[in-house]
Parts: C-alpha cells; structure tokens; sequence
C-alpha cells in the first residue's frame, strides 16, 4: 500500500480543480497580475459574471484564491504556493509579475 496516498490524493485533487481551462485562465491571470476583481475577469474572459463567479467559488472552495472586499467590489488574488509553481512550471517564471502590476 503506498504510504502517502493522502497526500497524492489532495495533489490530485488539486489538480483537478485548475484542469478546467477558464479556471486555468483565471488562475494563470491571478499568477501574472497578482490581483484582479470579477468585472475586469468577465471581460478578458468574455463570460458572463456567473460563469465566473462559479468557477472563483470552486477555486475559493479548494483553497487556491482568497478574496478581498472593499466596498461591494472583491479583488482576488492567489494563495496557493503549491498552485504558483505548477504555473511556473507551466508557463515559465518570467510570466509573473508583483501584486498589482499590469492589467490582464
């Protein structure tokens, strides 16, 4: 029996969650940008706020993203360390960029 499966389990879990490309989107903007609210997602995504709004919740949900309100706006960033390397993996290190640095 493999030891870790726990582990391995909560990795695949993980995983799972970020396969979906407009939650990729979401994430790898997040990992670029540092920060971003719905509005400005829904746009560079061309989706409708719902859409959007239900992937952040399955993202927010497995503990990736965090959010921050101030008035009725929610800016969203990213929490997951495990996440920020797969990107970097992914995409290259060159690709991020510090808290709120350039628009998507």
């Amino acid at each position: 029996m493999i030891k870790d499966m726990d582990q391995l389990q909560r990795q695949a879990d993980l995983l799972k969650v970020i396969a979906h490309p407009v939650r990729l989107c979401i994430v790898r903007g997040l990992w670029r940008n540092g920060c971003c609210n719905v509005t400005h997602m829904q746009n560079c995504l061309d989706t409708p706020q719902s859409t959007v709004s239900q992937h952040l919740s399955k993202l927010r949900q497995a503990g990736i993203i965090e959010g921050e309100r101030h008035g009725l706006e929610i800016t969203y960033r990213l929490k997951d360390d495990q996440v920020k390397k797969i990107l970097a993996s992914l995409y290259g290190d060159k690709e991020a960029v510090p808290e709120g640095g350039k628009p998507w």
